[in-house]
């Protein structure tokens, strides 16, 4: 079976007949997406519920239960963050699922988290990773070319974990590699951010921004686990600002300004492909204004529909890999230059190829 089950369920308007053996395979790519959480509520706001047989019935039950769990532990870590944060008297920034939780945002209904992302002025981010190791998060990341990769060449530091709680943050200070293609300066972001209600320094993106970075981070990624996921959540976003006065308008002379263009258009156009959600017809002639040449847009459109089913055997076509190690190799030619790509690449392919070969060296230079 190569059949994508769990896409189509977004825009039906009728419960899907699905047997067992379906059923099966639709939850493991949900899981595999991290969806099902959202797919339980989905069936719940539609009124499916009743009608799913009891076996699916208590995996779509008990992802609602794991991620209301998760909600409650989220709230909490977002309050030890603000409260270590606190002397510091620079905003602090939600990124993604935390600024979706606590903004109360309609795709926090059912996400999943793995970690925390927040942003803070470039200038304040020693400062800022000062305050997360008193309050109890440290970084692991002991390999020097790997800190000289996220400090020098990456949008944020490597990845900081609460010695207690084993969570985990990303500390950004942009949304985009300084080496990038799509490089944005931070401090544009921080002028236009939103307030958090209750947290006096905590904000959240404005609504623009808040789709800007969610499509950069999608189509400048290298893994798309996740990627169905990340195109819901873009979806989500569109639909619940949409409707404001002036959003879309915005939103494209907001990407032309941080030149997030190329992200923009590739987003509107899958989201436009798998649940129909498009600009208005006045900006249709812009949006597709901003798209890249006509072979690069055929090549991205081919490997993006493959790429953006779920990660499962199920969903897998012969040319599934294909598109993948493709995008792959995009991701990191759109985030560093060459003279720095290729020598991270053969660095990461040795180390895939003998993991503990550092470690070796480490021992041998301790023992000189």
């Amino acid at each position: 079976m190569n059949t994508d089950l769990l896409s189509p369920v977004w825009t039906s308007t009728a419960q899907p007949e699905l047997t067992l053996r379906q059923w099966s395979v639709m939850l493991g790519q949900a899981r595999q997406t991290t969806l099902l959480p959202r797919l339980a509520h989905l069936y719940i706001d539609r009124g499916w519920i009743e009608h799913v047989p009891a076996g699916p019935r208590c995996h779509l039950e008990g992802a609602i239960r794991l991620a209301e769990r998760q909600q409650h532990e989220v709230r909490w870590e977002v309050n030890c963050i603000a409260r270590a944060m606190l002397e510091l008297n620079t905003p602090v920034v939600l990124l993604k699922g935390a600024a979706y939780v606590m903004h109360e945002l309609p795709q926090a209904q059912g996400r999943l988290f793995s970690d925390i992302d927040i942003l803070v002025d470039k200038d304040r981010i020693e400062e800022a990773e000062s305050c997360l190791l008193g309050g109890g998060w440290i970084c692991e990341e002991r390999d020097a070319y790997n800190q000289r990769y996220y400090r020098e060449w990456m949008h944020e530091i490597p990845p900081l974990r609460h010695v207690k709680r084993n969570t985990f943050i990303d500390l950004h200070h942009t949304i985009a590699p300084p080496t990038s293609r799509f490089r944005v300066d931070g401090r544009k972001l921080l002028e236009r951010v939103v307030p958090v209600k209750g947290y006096p320094m905590l904000f959240v993106l404005a609504p623009a921004d808040m789709v800007l970075h969610s499509a950069v981070h999608l189509f400048q990624e290298g893994d798309f686990g996740h990627g169905l996921r990340d195109l819901l959540d873009l979806n989500d976003l569109l639909i619940r600002f949409g409707p404001t006065p002036g959003f879309w308008d915005e939103l494209v002379a907001r990407a032309d300004e941080l030149g997030l263009q190329t992200p923009l258009f590739h987003a509107l156009r899958h989201i436009g492909r798998l649940f129909g959600t498009q600009a208005p017809p006045h900006l249709l002639a812009r949006v597709e204004a901003m798209g890249p040449n006509l072979l690069a847009r055929a090549l991205m459109s081919w490997s993006l529909g493959l790429a953006l089913r779920p990660m499962h055997p199920s969903c897998d076509l012969p040319l599934t890999g294909v598109a993948r190690w493709f995008l792959y190799v995009r991701s990191h030619m759109l985030r560093m230059p060459l003279q720095l790509v290729i020598p991270h690449l053969l660095r990461k392919a040795w180390m895939r190829q003998f993991p503990n070969s550092e470690k070796d060296e480490v021992v041998l230079q301790q023992k000189a």
